[in-house]
Order: C-alpha cells, then sequence, then structure tokens
C-alpha cells in the first residue's frame, strides 16, 4: 500500500511541474499586488510613509487573481432488480469523488490575461467496480459508454490535458486544466484562444442551440461547464447588435487527427427590437449544418424564451435533418414573507424515437448521446422547478422533468444550505418513476433480458471555496 501511494504521489508530482512553474512565475511578478487597494499592504505604518519611484519594468503592471474550490460528495444508489447491475451487485452502491478546483486570472496589461483553471479528481466506489465487472462480462454491450458515470477525458479535444494519475477497478485519480486561455481585449472586440467555455442558447433544462459542451437537464451543478480548446471573438456591429464566433477543432477519437468532420465553426447574432431580444445562428457542427432561431421578452412580470434549431442531416437517408425546440417561462413572487422562482418549460426532440430498444440502436441518436449533444431518447418532454427561499442562507428546490408520451420522469429535490461564507452544504435525491417500457422507468437493453434504468439516488456535498 506505501509503495502504491509512492507512485501515485510520484506521477502527480511529475504531472504538476509545468503548472508549478507557471503559478510561482505569476506569483512572483505579481508581488507588487500587495501595495494595491484591493490587496492592502500587511507592513508597519512607518513602511507606508516611504515614496517608492513607480516601476518601469515589463512585469511591473502584472497583476494576479487566485481562488478556487474543494467540493467532496458521497452518494448512495438503489438499482432496480431487473436492471443489469444487479447481475454483479444487488446494491446499494456506495460512492464518493473529491473535486479540487484552483483558479488563477492574470492581467498582463489592461487589455490582455490569462485564464486557467486546475482541476484534480478522485473518484470510486461500487458503481465503478460494477461497471468494470460488467464491461468485463458484456465487452461489446457498452462500448457506447450509455452508462451513468465516467471521468471526463481529452480524445476528442485539441490538447490532451487531463492525465491519469492512479485507477483500478474502484477508484479513479485524475488532473486536468479545465481552463487554459488567453483573452485580449481591444476596443472593437474580445478575443479568447485555448480552453474556455462558452453557452449559447435561451433554454434552462434542455437547450438545444447550445452546442458546445453543454449541460445534461439533470444536471443541478451548472458553476462550471467542462472546457473546450476553441478560439472565440465578440464584436459590436453599430446599429445592428453583436456577433460572435468561434472555432472548435476536434480530433478523430480514432486516429487522433484534426478532421473538419469532427470541429464545429459557427457564428450568433444578437440584437433587440424593443424589450425582445433574438439571436439567429449558423453553425457546422461535425457533420452537420444547424441553423437557429431564438428570442426571450417579457409578458406581463414573467420572462418567456423561446430556441429552435434546425439540423440537416448529411448521412441520414430516412432524414433530411430534424427539429428541435424549447419554450420557457419563469417568475418570482413572495408569499408568506418567503421568496418563490418557479419555471416551466417544454422540449421537443426531432431526432428522439419512443421506440427506445431502437432508439439506442439509431447511429443519429448513438453518437449524439456518446459525444453528448442529446441527452434523451424521446419526443417531448415537460419540466418544472420551484425554489424556496426559507432563509437567506437555506434555500429548496424541486425539480421534475417528465416525457409526455410514457408518461415517466425524474423528480430531483434538494436543499442548499450556505453554513458559512466559504462552506457550502447540499443534499438532494433524484427518484426515477415511471412503468416498465418506458424511458425513465426503465426498457430492455437489446439482445437481454435487463432493462436499462438509472437508479434511485441520494447524495450529500460539501463544498469549500477560497
Amino acid at each position: 500500500m506505501r509503495s502504491l501511494i509512492r507512485t501515485s504521489y510520484s506521477k502527480f508530482k511529475l504531472h504538476l511541474i509545468g503548472l508549478i512553474f507557471y503559478l510561482c512565475f505569476t506569483t512572483l511578478i505579481s508581488i507588487n499586488l500587495w501595495a494595491s487597494p484591493d490587496f492592502p499592504d500587511q507592513s508597519t505604518p512607518e513602511a507606508l510613509e516611504i515614496s517608492q519611484p513607480p516601476s518601469k519594468s515589463w512585469y511591473g503592471n502584472i497583476e494576479s487573481q487566485w481562488g478556487g474550490q474543494l467540493k467532496v460528495r458521497g452518494s448512495v444508489s438503489w438499482p432496480d432488480d431487473d436492471f443489469i447491475y444487479y447481475l454483479v451487485d444487488s446494491g446499494p452502491l456506495y460512492d464518493g469523488s473529491a473535486d479540487f478546483r484552483l483558479k488563477n486570472k492574470t492581467y498582463l496589461n489592461n487589455w490582455i490575461y490569462s485564464t486557467i483553471h486546475y482541476e484534480a479528481v478522485l473518484y470510486g466506489g461500487d458503481t465503478r467496480r460494477t461497471q468494470k465487472k460488467l464491461e468485463e462480462l458484456f465487452p461489446n454491450l457498452f462500448e457506447d459508454n450509455f452508462l451513468p458515470g465516467g471521468c471526463i477525458n481529452d480524445d476528442r479535444r485539441f490538447f490532451d490535458l487531463t492525465k491519469t494519475i492512479d485507477e483500478d477497478n474502484s477508484h479513479i485519480l485524475y488532473h486536468r486544466l479545465d481552463r487554459f486561455s488567453l483573452t485580449l481585449q481591444p476596443d472593437w472586440a474580445t478575443i479568447r484562444i485555448g480552453r474556455q467555455a462558452l453557452t449559447w442558447g435561451n433554454g434552462l433544462l434542455f437547450n438545444p442551440m447550445d452546442l458546445f459542451n453543454p449541460f445534461a437537464p439533470t444536471d443541478i451543478e451548472r458553476d462550471y461547464k467542462v472546457g473546450d480548446d476553441m478560439v472565440t471573438t465578440q464584436f459590436m456591429v453599430e446599429k445592428i447588435g453583436d456577433i460572435q464566433l468561434l472555432y472548435v477543432p476536434r480530433r478523430d477519437p480514432a486516429d487522433h487527427n484534426v478532421k473538419w468532420s469532427n470541429s464545429s465553426l459557427a457564428g450568433k447574432l444578437h440584437f433587440a427590437a424593443g424589450t425582445t431580444e433574438f439571436d439567429i445562428m449558423a453553425a457546422h457542427h461535425y457533420e452537420d449544418f444547424i441553423a437557429g432561431l431564438g428570442g426571450s421578452g417579457y409578458f406581463i412580470d414573467a420572462a418567456w424564451r423561446l430556441d429552435t434549431t434546425w439540423t440537416f442531416l448529411d448521412d441520414d437517408n430516412d432524414r433530411n435533418g430534424f427539429l428541435s425546440l424549447v419554450a420557457n417561462m419563469d417568475y418570482s413572487w413572495i408569499w408568506w414573507k418567503k421568496n418563490f422562482y418557479g419555471f416551466i418549460e417544454f422540449y421537443f426532440n426531432g431526432i428522439g424515437d419512443e421506440n427506445y430498444p431502437q432508439a439506442i440502436s439509431d447511429p443519429a441518436i448513438t453518437e449524439r448521446l456518446t459525444r453528448g449533444d442529446l441527452f434523451v431518447l424521446g419526443r417531448k418532454y415537460l419540466s418544472t422547478g420551484i425554489q424556496i427561499e426559507l432563509h437567506p442562507l437555506f434555500n429548496t428546490y424541486l425539480t421534475v422533468i417528465s416525457n409526455l408520451s410514457d408518461p415517466s420522469g425524474i423528480i430531483q429535490p434538494r436543499v442548499v444550505w450556505d453554513v458559512t461564507e466559504e462552506i457550502q452544504c447540499i443534499f438532494g435525491g433524484n427518484i426515477y418513476y415511471g412503468s416498465s417500457e418506458t424511458e425513465f422507468g426503465g426498457f430492455n437493453m437489446p439482445g437481454t433480458d435487463y432493462s436499462y434504468k438509472a437508479p434511485n439516488s441520494v447524495y450529500i456535498w460539501l463544498i469549500y471555496f477560497f
């Protein structure tokens, strides 16, 4: 055991050495921050009276900001007795993880800055152990990675900035750079190059216009999107609006070469007419061309949003394309001297198929599931959510996502308690409902007598911010 720890620690040091050099460098050259108003000098009053000539060095204007968080998670899940997990473990399944994120933003001058987020993740437990055993029993069944869980990899990204430090059948320890970008802000535009995150669209849970690492609708953890390697720019056009352009080069996981058929090139025009805002998007995304139109505004005191996209399919003989649409409204109000917030959202997935065993055999669907563009199999969904602020430091949430055709769905209750300014506690659960042969209630996997259904679970998270 000690030998394993020493080996893992040695690997960890080797992977970290480049990052440490950078952090040390930015720290040393930003010492002048300690005398700025944002970072008060901790020296004696006498020292403050000493007049120092202004620095004329090239690094004299460099400023650095630091922050981060440590997130520890624990969960328990209960797979049904007809779920394929039951072959190797009848449950309950106990899992845990720890996620450390260190953030640095360094201003080289008033129009250039760099952003780096370093992340180290330890994940393990019964779910990973069960999945590994199932992969040994059915190596071809899970090649499309439909099982929940898994870790982030950079197989498709331009830069491989994720390294595994140690892993076995029960745990994995890896670290990565989730942000690594340089931002230029001349008077006429903002240009960002490197690993970054970008969100387009007006969806609250479902977001068809957000093509680049979108959140899953069931994700409640939305503080950081996974970063992608891209080049983005945003600039204003007088009397029209602002335009965003981006290019995402991606590699083919089979040969690791950058290919146009795996990359994205997109543009979006944003403009306003009175109190209504509009978005027009056009994109080449993998092998598809996608056109999008969106809008947002107000109806009395409620906010409304509508996004629709049409995807032209070049590689599908049966379909020329498909429509995706999301429409939502949200509203805030006060009852019993408490703050309330609620929303309702409808989502239409034009590529969906309500024959679920057939859907997970459709290459057009499975490809989008695998790369994270699609998260559901059906066609029509209605989602609702409510937040109640019982106390400024204690909030309760309830989200329900329903497949309108089954019906089936998922119920997600949770509470968020801000224990202190630096510590937050989240407790919640995921409850799936529906009869057999429904999307969330479970359906038979092709070629087996077992069903596919995500298990019900409860979780608790502790987050320390610094």
